[in-house]
């Protein structure tokens, strides 16, 4: 195996137990998947930026959510990444961002970039990408998501 083949390899196992662990709410694990933890959430602009600030999204976002997942993953390979196709499904049980909880489930399509330093193992960035209104009509029901103008 060339050394690109093996650094793609352990990249891939990097990006899948840091998506498994997420998976078992198991956040030190995946916190160590990271050289410096960092997601940037592209719906909403928000940037976390460190342990702290990661783990404080994590536990916010998981008491919106508690039973928050990701499921049918499917990786892609770039040169300096591995890019992943996945189902987000969550149901919401807590407040989030002003918003009580409706008790209702949702299943939104994501797409994440785990983006790497060059010749490295460990994630530098997680970005997220992913349509709000898909997730606030399952969550809010159709008549109460604005209309795109």
């Amino acid at each position: 195996m060339s050394e690109t083949e093996t650094l793609r390899t352990r990249r891939e196992a990097v990006v899948r137990e840091h998506m498994d662990s997420e998976n078992r709410h198991d956040f030190d694990a995946t916190l160590q998947t990271f050289d410096h933890p960092r997601y940037e959430i592209i719906a909403t602009g928000d940037v976390y930026d460190g342990a702290e600030a990661v783990s404080e999204y994590y536990r916010t976002s998981r008491a919106a959510f508690p039973d928050q997942r990701n499921e049918n993953v499917v990786l892609y390979h770039a040169d300096d990444g591995v890019i992943v196709e996945f189902d987000l499904l969550g149901t919401h049980e807590g407040e989030l961002r002003g918003i009580a909880p409706t008790g209702k489930s949702f299943r939104c399509r994501m797409a994440a970039f785990f983006l790497f330093e060059p010749g490295t193992d460990r994630i530098a960035i997680e970005r997220v990408y992913f349509d709000q209104a898909t997730i606030a009509a399952q969550l809010l029901g159709h008549d109460d998501v604005p209309a795109a103008e």
